[in-house]
Parts: structure tokens; sequence; C-alpha cells
């Protein structure tokens, strides 16, 4: 059996998500909030749909949709608002997967043509409310989308027998045992629907649940069992937690069998409390949810390694991190690439807010941005000229100018590493 998606749908207007395609009233989360939440939260795929009614609203939104695909690792797909080639093509280059073309317009099946032949089939699904679109279409259908939306389910029984496309359906009801059965249709991909938008919904046991009735799902299907693991004399295994993105070490805290199976069952780091003598899932009382991106036992296997998106703070204390007293600190030149950039920029950006005199950063802010770019442009030009020369320390020198140069402009217009790094990450 394929595995099946569970979709998240995200209906935007004016850059913000709104709770359907005609309710227009924002939902309670700001969209890249609620975009990390599905991203962490164990669903396979967000749809969004624009809702644009002219050029401005609509350039906004892709806007919207590149800044989502910039910290997502989750697949995104996006419609609306699809006029012409170049539209499709705006889409995919802000980062989505693939682009969903709307069967009640006139235009869709020649405008789906040309997109299949410029991007490939894969890229290019169609969203149908009724059976009249797959009825004239069968043989176009099949030959140029990759997969249907289907958005009202009473069609299913005729799609089924019209056509054998797969599809994803929209179901405006949430039953159990309804969607097992759905899901163990060959042509079914996914579900998607208000339950699975809703942020509060729990999606990991949701898939775990639809794993042990024998739908194949995409979650946590360990390589090692509890038993494989050493524990200590209380029964126990010691969890370091780290932020997924950076690395940064959030705390220390312990599992037995029973926190084990349901992290690996929910999605979310469970440890037991030693001084309550319970389970304890990070975040339940707090809101400060830790996301499972990787569980990694050192080579004793002994010690569990977790890797997590953290959602505010890791310590009880308030503090991003529980590990905040300093004992001792020796003075030491940071090698790591980006905290090096990381921390350049920090200084500039800090002679930017807090001017000192005799600084040459500020005598480049209070100079303005035609300024700067001069600059870039003279330290760009340095790199050319350095590269002919055989001597390599040269051009080691000018790029180190020029990216000093690029910080200083960075920080003029507001662009972070994070951004840069995410950019170059979707590429």
């Amino acid at each position: 059996m394929e595995q099946k998606n569970i979709v998240a749908t995200i209906y935007l207007k004016d850059g913000r998500a709104v709770k359907s395609m005609k309710n227009f009233t924002p939902v309670d989360h700001d969209i890249y909030e609620l975009c990390q939440i599905y991203n962490d939260s164990g669903v396979d795929k967000i749809m969004i749909f624009d809702l644009s009614t002219d050029d401005d609203e609509h350039e906004k939104n892709i806007g919207t949709i590149k800044n989502i695909n910039r910290n997502l690792e989750i697949k995104v797909c996006a419609g609306g608002n699809i006029n012409r080639l170049e539209d499709v093509k705006k889409l995919l280059y802000a980062g989505c997967l693939q682009v969903i073309l709307n069967a009640s317009k006139p235009s869709s099946v020649g405008l789906a043509g040309e997109a299949s032949a410029r991007f490939g089939k894969d890229r290019i699904l169609i969203s149908v409310n009724n059976v009249d679109f797959i009825f004239k279409n069968q043989k176009i259908i099949e030959d140029t989308f990759h997969e249907v939306l289907v958005l009202n389910p009473n069609i299913l029984d005729a799609l089924e027998n019209l056509t054998n496309i797969p599809y994803v359906v929209t179901l405006p009801e949430f039953h159990y045992d309804q969607v097992v059965t759905l899901l163990k249709s060959e042509k079914i991909r996914g579900i998607a629907g208000p339950y699975i938008n809703d942020p509060t919904s729990d999606v990991m046991k949701l898939k775990s649940n639809l794993s042990k009735d024998g739908i194949k799902m995409d979650n946590f299907d360990p390589d090692l069992l509890w038993s494989d693991l050493k524990q200590n004399s209380d029964g126990m295994v010691p969890v370091i937690v780290q932020d997924y993105r950076t690395d940064e070490v959030l705390m220390l805290a312990y599992m037995n069998e029973e926190a084990f199976n349901t992290t690996i069952n929910i999605g979310k780091m469970t440890y037991w409390s030693r001084s309550r003598q319970e389970l304890w899932t990070k975040g339940l009382t707090s809101g400060h949810i830790q996301y499972v991106k990787s569980l990694t036992a050192d080579c004793d296997y002994d010690t569990i390694l977790a890797k997590v998106s953290q959602v505010g703070a890791a310590c009880h204390t308030g503090n991003r991190s529980c590990f905040f007293n300093h004992i001792v600190q020796k003075e030491y030149v940071e090698k790591n690439p980006l905290k090096v950039f990381e921390h350049e920029y920090e200084i500039i950006k800090d002679r930017k807010e807090h001017p000192k005199e005799g600084s040459y950063t500020n005598y480049l802010f209070d100079k303005g941005i035609d300024k700067i770019l001069k600059k870039v442009g003279e330290e760009c030009t340095e790199i050319i000229i350095a590269a002919k020369n055989p001597d390599p320390e040269e051009i080691k020198y000018e790029i180190s100018d020029f990216l000093y140069h690029c910080m200083v402009l960075m920080v003029e217009k507001g662009v972070t590493w994070e951004e840069i790094t995410n950019e170059l990450s979707q590429r």
C-alpha cells in the first residue's frame, strides 16, 4: 500500500490566514506560527489557497507563500488566482512543490497542458467540486495532472469509476472509521479538512492509530527499541535535548520505557518526572512543546540525543536553555562559520543601534545606502582582481572585506543570516 498523507489547508487573504474560502475572518494564529505548528505536528503537506482578487494582493500573497517555504521542511502546494503560466511559475519559484489549478475555470485545461509541458506533470494538481470536469476530460486529466484534490466527498464513487488518477479528499466532518475506510482505497493519497486544520488536533496520534489499523503512514518507525538501550539503576535513560536548527543544548531529562514509547507515538518529547513520579509530556501545561525531529543513541546505548523544535522556553525559569549558569569560561576563537557570521552581524547591528564615535561601520551607516552599495561594488571588483593573483591570501582578504560590507548592507536592509541560509537551503 502506498504511504498516505495528512494534509492541512490554509486560506490566504491579504497575506493572512482566514477561516475558509468564503469566510474571511482571520484565524486565531499568525500564519507563520500556524505553518510551524503544522510543520512540527506531523502534517505531511500544506495546501495554500490564494483568495486574492487583484494583482497587488496576489503578489502580496505570493510573497507570504515564499516566506512560509523558507521556514518549513514539509511539502507545500498552492493555488488560487492562477490565470496564466507566469502565475504557475511564480508559485513554483516561491518554493511550492506543486501548483493547484481550478477545474471550474475554463482556461485550466489549456493552462495545465502548458504547465505540465514546461515544469512536468508531477508539479500540477487540479481541484474539483463536481464530476463534470472529470467526465469531459478523462484522457487529458491522466496525461496532464499528478493528482486531484476533491473538494466534495460526495463525488468519490463517480470519480473512482471515471479515472485512475490518485486524489486527496477534503472531508467537512471527521469520522475515524470513515477515514480508515477511505485510506484503504488504492487511489486515495490522503485526507484534508477542518479537523486537520485545527492546530489543537493530535495529528501524530491520528497517524499512529491509522498505522495500527493497517494504513501506511509517514510516522516514526524506530530502528532501536527500548530493550536495545541500557537503562540506569532506576530503569531510565538520560536524554540530552538540542534545538534542531541551532544545535543549542536546551535541557537534560530522563525517559523510562513508557516515556520512550509515548514520545515515538505522539511525536512530542515525553519524560519521566523523577520528582513527581509521573509521565510528563513537555509543554502540556506551559505550551512549550518540544516536537521531535530525531532521536539518536550514543555509542554505549545508554544516552539519547534528541533534536527538537522547541516552542518557547525549554527551562522552567523562562530561559530558552537550562544551561545558563557560568562556572568557568576560557576565551577562544570561534571557528563555526555561521556563528562567526552571526557574531559579526550582531556587532554591526549594535553599531547601527548604538553609534560609536570613530567607527567605520557608523561612517557607512551615516553616509547611507548609496555609499554602502558603492563599497559592496568596489569590494566585489577587488575579489575579481585578487582571483587573478596566484597568492590565495589576497583573495581570502578581499572576500572577507566583501562579506563585511555585505553584512553592513544586510543590517541596513533588515536581512538576517537565518533568512540567507534558509533561502540557500531552498535551492
